[in-house]
């Protein structure tokens, strides 16, 4: 149609091209564009539509008619260009005897919908700064200013489309995820934005397939058998609605089900697709789709389309075909339109597009049409701002104001950048500095209808107008998700760590594909997937499930535990067998036996047993300053006061059987005084000992680490080991010395001879403690306190069982032994005959 000014548009209106047979014998047929596209179609519909509306309009535009040139790009890159060159020439006949006709004096170009073929355009207009406005073309390459500074579109830039599908593949937990691409820079370039944006959030890709743009079997295929082959159920789809068809077709013939499928805006909305055919294969499929809005009175433009009242458009006839599935004239006529186009019946002319649902009349779902509605405003209002120009207040000296009826294309490229305004339906447009318009998009998901037919739900939003983070806004539970199914589906490489284990990627596989090892006593992880375990602190040990680091427990030799009672109640019954020992040597102390064996030292000594069976008291319990240096020093002091008794006692006997021998006054200088003292200063070395090694290097409590790893062993370091040394050195002296006495001493001819049974105790005493010393190095922890305290207690048993056992059992049991004459009637070894 012509008019004042002249809008081109590139649409396409079939699939694809029908290449003739290049035999190299006979001249070449022209190629034919195949597969009438009813949707495109209607897009050029609203561009007429939108320019039907403007010139009507009195404020927009007034007394200026807009007309147009309309090319239809069969979708490939190829046609494209031919169109380009035929609108950059300025012929607009047959492009093959065309002539140059100068500089081109077309002012803008509404167009391409591919983004390979808007590449193509707009490399070739942009040496003549001819603007473009495109609805369908999203590529990210295209913002490019320095490349392409005349190009705009109405359709956001797959870089937000790749960033809102990566969002929503992250908010569901997909890890594993196929993906498909479209062999176009559509396709390509968005494909490798969403693995870049997906990335980030950690996610794989298990296989990437490219859809080839010239159909092939084997490649459909190979592609399905990926789909079927793949671990992966979430597939991403970049691809063109023409492109994609193929492919889902032979999804469905080989019936691959249980894959969640996110399409690409170009063919989320898609009738072509959509169908209830397909719906099994692709149920639930969600993606991201253009705005959806509703265009008052498009529909009743629609349907004026009748091939009958317009016989010269050829596009009208093939939508009626391929509608009503008849036929428009005869063979002949026809030739040059779609060659899939083989009706049974001659069309009549009574068909009515109302009668019948097909996907041309259909406005429920205006996406694409709406940005070519926009599109064709935003021009309008370029062009009214350059009309409105006044001389003197435009930029560039005055350049851009021009006379509507005669401008050149750079003109009205400076007002196409700085043109906002706001749509019929309310929405405010305008081209940022890429050439972008504001990304919004609207998250539908396929789900069946009564009828059985697929609908879009509108499940969710994403514009990136608004902040991080809150930008993507998806209502769950509206979603049906594949298989018809209310769960998220799962898909995943490897499931995810639970807390205990940490991630440990399998050899020559991405980072989705994991294992889960438990992590190491003492170590934990408390969140999913983690990567590390985190060492627990000294004082704390893993739990069981290892996600909590737990105080260690702290182990010592306590009252309440089994071997605690068990010592305690054997050291009191040691005290208590002490004691009564005592008593009945006290009560009997005026008896020969008693008064034979020094009652004052026998009465010491039982003292210091008692000493001894108590100290063993202080070795259980928590552990603390006090009972450290407390039960070493206590235990030193009593065994040296005890052992010093017992070698006092050997030493009497000695002297008592010298003393019988002519002149020999030992025993006036060893009395009963000189006794004690005797014990007393043997003693007294003892308590010096442990007075210097309390004040050099005093025992302490302390935790110690370093037996076991899973728990904390508190017990009491020694602080100086040589004193502790000189300690156990200073009893074994006097221990030895106790048992050679003792053991010379033993055949003294005597009925009640105490040397022998003084060399019995010594030599269970010596026994007790030369074990005590293996054993105390070789058991950690409590027990090591009780080893020292079996020791402690058994030597002090054998004292008390030697030494005063049997004299308990002449005092009670025979009393006929326990006199004087008995005790001085010598005893001595029988002789052999």
């Amino acid at each position: 149609m012509k008019g004042d000014v002249v809008l081109n548009g590139l649409f396409p209106i079939h699939f694809r091209i029908i290449k003739p047979n290049l035999s190299f014998t006979a001249e070449p047929e022209p190629q034919f564009c195949d597969g009438f596209n009813s949707r495109s179609f209607r897009w050029m519909q609203t561009m007429l539509f939108a320019l039907q509306e403007i010139n009507k309009d009195p404020v927009l535009l007034p007394n200026v008619t807009l007309g147009y040139n309309i090319y239809d790009t069969c979708t490939t890159p190829t046609h494209s260009l031919r169109a380009a060159l035929t609108l950059a020439s300025g012929v607009y006949e047959d492009v093959s005897n065309y002539s140059c006709e100068g500089t081109s004096s077309i002012p803008v170009i509404v167009g391409d919908s591919g983004s390979t073929q808007s590449l193509v355009v707009a490399k070739t207009v942009t040496p003549f700064k001819i603007p473009m406005v495109s609805y369908f073309s999203s590529c990210t390459c295209l913002s490019n200013r320095n490349e392409f500074p005349a190009f705009f579109r109405t359709i956001p830039s797959d870089a937000f489309q790749a960033r809102a599908v990566a969002q929503l593949v992250h908010r569901f937990g997909w890890t594993w995820i196929g993906s498909i691409a479209g062999d176009d820079d559509y396709g390509q370039n968005g494909i490798q934005a969403f693995s870049d944006e997906v990335r980030k959030h950690g996610v794989c890709i298990a296989f990437t397939e490219v859809i080839p743009k010239v159909y092939s079997r084997r490649k459909m295929l190979q592609i399905t058998e990926t789909i079927k082959t793949s671990t992966a159920r979430v597939i991403v789809m970049f691809a063109l609605e023409g492109d994609a068809y193929p492919l889902i077709r032979e999804v469905v013939k080989q019936n691959i089900t249980g894959r969640q499928w996110i399409a690409s805006e170009a063919w989320v909305t898609s009738a072509l697709i959509a169908t209830s055919k397909n719906f099994l294969s692709l149920s639930g499929t969600i993606g991201f789709a253009i705005p959806r809005a509703e265009i008052p009175g498009l529909r009743n433009f629609l349907l004026q389309a009748h091939p009958f009242k317009t016989p010269n458009n050829v596009f009208v006839k093939e939508l009626w075909e391929t509608i009503f599935k008849c036929s428009i004239g005869t063979p002949a006529e026809r030739k040059g339109q779609s060659a899939s186009m083989l009706p049974r019946k001659k069309c009549t002319g009574s068909e009515e597009l109302n009668n019948t649902y097909n996907i041309y009349s259909d406005v429920s779902e205006l996406r694409i049409s709406y940005n070519v509605y926009k599109a064709i405003y935003a021009i309008a209002h370029s062009l009214h701002n350059l009309h409105s120009c006044e001389n003197g207040s435009g930029p560039f000296d005055n350049r851009t104001c021009g006379n509507i009826f005669d401008f050149q294309p750079w003109q009205l490229l400076h007002y196409l950048k700085e043109v906002r305004y706001t749509s019929k339906l309310g929405e405010e447009i305008y081209f940022d500095e890429n050439g972008d318009i504001v990304a919004t998009y609207d998250i539908v998901n396929w789900q069946k209808s009564e009828d059985g037919s697929v609908r879009f739900v509108h499940v969710g939003r994403f514009d990136a107008a608004t902040e991080s983070g809150q930008d993507l806004v998806i209502h769950e539970n509206a979603i049906v998700w594949t298989g018809e199914k209310a769960e998220v589906p799962e898909s995943l490489c490897s499931k995810s760590c639970p807390p205990g284990t940490r991630k440990a990627i399998q050899n020559g596989e991405q980072i989705c594909c994991f294992d889960c090892l438990p992590c190491a006593d003492g170590e934990i992880s408390n969140e999913i997937d983690s990567l590390n375990c985190i060492p627990c602190a000294l004082e704390y040990w893993s739990n069981p499930q290892r996600n909590e680091c737990i105080p260690k427990e702290i182990e010592f030799l306590s009252f309440e535990d089994a071997m605690g009672i068990t010592l305690t109640t054997v050291s009191l019954l040691g005290t208590a067998s002490t004691v009564a020992v005592a008593g009945v040597l006290w009560y009997y102390r005026k008896t020969p036996i008693v008064r034979a064996n020094n009652s004052e030292l026998s009465f010491l000594l039982l003292f210091s047993l008692m000493l001894c069976f108590l100290c063993s008291l202080t070795f259980i319990g928590q552990p603390s300053a006090w009972s450290c240096m407390l039960r070493h020093t206590l235990f030193g002091v009593s065994f040296v006061l005890c052992i010093s008794c017992v070698l006092a006692k050997t030493l009497v006997v000695l002297m008592a059987f010298q003393a019988t021998l002519p002149n020999n006054n030992l025993m006036k200088w060893f009395g009963t005084l000189q006794q004690i003292l005797s014990v007393l200063l043997c003693t007294v070395v003892q308590v010096a000992i442990c007075v210097v090694w309390l004040i050099v290097s005093s025992p302490f409590p302390v935790k110690q680490t370093k037996y076991y790893k899973e728990k904390i062993i508190f017990e009491c370091d020694l602080g100086s080991v040589m004193a502790f040394c000189c300690v156990l050195g200073y009893i074994g002296f006097l221990s030895c010395m106790s048992f050679v006495l003792a053991f010379l001493a033993r055949k003294l001819p005597d009925n009640f001879n105490e040397a022998k049974f003084i060399t019995f105790s010594m030599l269970i005493f010596c026994a007790v403690w030369l074990t005590f010393i293996p054993a105390y190095v070789s058991s950690p922890g409590k027990y090591t306190v009780a080893v020292e305290i079996f020791a402690i207690l058994s030597s002090s048993f054998g004292l008390l069982i030697c030494i005063f056992v049997p004299k308990c059992y002449i005092i009670l049991l025979k009393p006929e032994k326990n006199t004087k004459k008995h005790l001085m009637a010598k005893s001595y070894p029988k002789k052999s005959i």
